[in-house]
């Protein structure tokens, strides 16, 4: 009886420590020895008494693994078009980021959650994931981010300016790192990986409208030059079958790899031709309502039947891109048996995407 008490004893305070350990808090000094530069460009120095680094890139912080908890960083205030974040369950070229957009203060597009796949920022594809957030415009802004299994909140300053209800590359741990376009300083970077805390909230199951088109057949990426696109040619095309998300969106770059990605609106155009075929009865007319990014090229049994462009920027300096499966509606003429859908999809940089219904 006496073994077994010291043995549950054992097991006790075993399980006490493991617990400190897991829920104990990282600092990360800003010093070289610590980040490895993933791209990019870097300065370590002492500045406004603290340790930063001054960051236009992707900074991981070495042999370090994220699964769930918090990470903290604390970003100079920066009034120059710039992006300041956090990456974190890094896996190759595939991971999540949330980041502030310092000079957006006070709009709606303040701060953004953006998975990252092959290397490409697919903001455009999720607009329900930014928020309005007045920065400080002297001084230090604190993000943190509070990671619980498939849900993030996050905060500026201490306030919670956004919940993601849905990570969504599916990764359950990675690397950690910052992030920062056209230069951004960071300081008092710490970490806290925490057991995953159960949910209190049923998770609402949303059934998906019959009408949605969940699974088409894609190309791989190439080059897009409008007047060598031949539709003979999509035919002999080698098609991968994919599945989209819940709500219909297709994000190309979670499937495929650009033969040059990550460098924003510098990346040369490419397409992929996503296709299905329609069975049909009889001759019929059929609603598609679709939406999509960059641009598209819609054709029906072989026939042209639509052009878009809606690309960031295309209908005015202040225009996003954000995709709508109701923007845009067709009314396709389907004869009596197969039709094939086939939409060439082209993109340059800010999320590669489709979505579709057919009612």
């Amino acid at each position: 009886m006496k073994n077994l008490f010291y043995f549950n004893l054992s097991i006790i305070l075993l399980n006490l420590q493991l617990s400190y350990s897991q829920n104990k808090e990282t600092v990360v000094s800003m010093s070289d020895s610590n980040w490895e530069i993933a791209k990019g460009t870097s300065t370590f120095e002492i500045f406004d008494s603290r340790e930063t680094i001054l960051l236009n890139g992707k900074a991981i912080l070495k042999n370090k693994q994220f699964s769930n908890g918090s990470i903290e960083v604390d970003v100079y205030a920066n009034k120059n078009r710039s992006f300041a974040g956090i990456i974190f369950r890094k896996q190759q070229k595939t991971m999540e980021e949330v980041y502030m957009r310092l000079h957006k203060s006070n709009q709606a597009d303040a701060i953004q959650y953006s998975p990252t796949y092959n290397e490409e920022l697919t903001w455009q594809l999720y607009k329900e994931y930014q928020a309005n957030v007045t920065f400080k415009n002297k001084g230090w802004n604190t993000l943190r981010i509070e990671v619980n299994h498939n849900n993030a909140d996050v905060f500026v300053n201490d306030e919670k300016v956004l919940t993601v209800d849905n990570l969504r590359t599916t990764h359950d741990k990675g690397e950690i790192g910052l992030f920062a376009l056209f230069n951004n300083r960071f300081s008092n970077f710490k970490f806290t990986n925490k057991d995953i805390v159960s949910q209190t909230k049923k998770e609402k199951k949303h059934d998906i409208e019959p009408s949605i088109i969940s699974q088409w057949n894609i190309t791989k990426a190439l080059p897009f030059i409008e007047e060598k696109l031949s539709f003979d040619n999509f035919l002999k095309k080698e098609y991968t079958t994919v599945t989209t998300e819940k709500s219909g969106l297709l994000p190309f770059s979670k499937y495929i790899e650009k033969p040059s990605s990550g460098n924003f609106e510098k990346n040369k155009e490419v397409y992929s031709v996503a296709s299905i075929i329609i069975e049909s009865n009889n001759n019929q007319v059929k609603l598609f309502s679709f939406d999509y990014s960059d641009k598209i090229i819609v054709y029906l049994n072989g026939e042209t039947i639509f052009k878009g462009n809606n690309a960031f920027r295309s209908k005015g300096i202040q225009y996003q891109g954000h995709i709508d499966s109701d923007a845009n509606k067709l009314y396709l003429n389907l004869k009596k048996g197969k039709n094939i859908l086939h939409c060439v999809v082209i993109d340059k940089a800010n999320g590669w995407g489709l979505i579709a219904k057919l009612e």
